[in-house]
């Protein structure tokens, strides 16, 4: 079913509207739609510029903080390789100490020279 404009209210009103009054009236209604979607359009562009300009703010920041991240895994390797030297240099130590002879051993064997040097020069 169909809008019937003849048997409408708008058609039987005893006001007509002429061709070129409608026209002018279409007219107006069309340059104040345009300044409209222009108006919409602009602050869109606006909007639009804010958020490229967030983005490569935070792309730029993403950048320093992957270099961070690189130098510190740089860092970290080289500290794993100081610790393998502290390691080593900390088993060689113990084997050092385990062939050096202790404080309470030398003096047992201290003793035992003097014993002996006393013993020596008695005869």
């Amino acid at each position: 079913m169909f809008f019937d404009f003849k048997n409408s209210f708008l058609y039987n009103c005893d006001m007509e509207i002429g061709k070129k009054e409608l026209k002018n009236i279409l007219t107006d209604q069309r340059k104040e739609y345009e300044r409209h979607i222009g108006v919409v359009f602009e602050s869109f562009t606006d909007q639009l510029k804010m958020i490229a300009e967030s983005l490569s703010g935070t792309q730029k920041q993403l950048t320093v903080i992957r270099d961070m991240v690189a130098k510190n895994t740089e860092n970290i390797e080289m500290i794993k390789i100081d610790i393998e030297f502290i390691k080593s240099d900390i088993n060689e130590m113990k084997r050092e100490l385990k062939r050096k002879v202790d404080i309470d051993e030398f003096q047992l064997l201290e003793k035992r020279v003097i014993f002996l040097e006393r013993k020596l020069k008695h005869l």
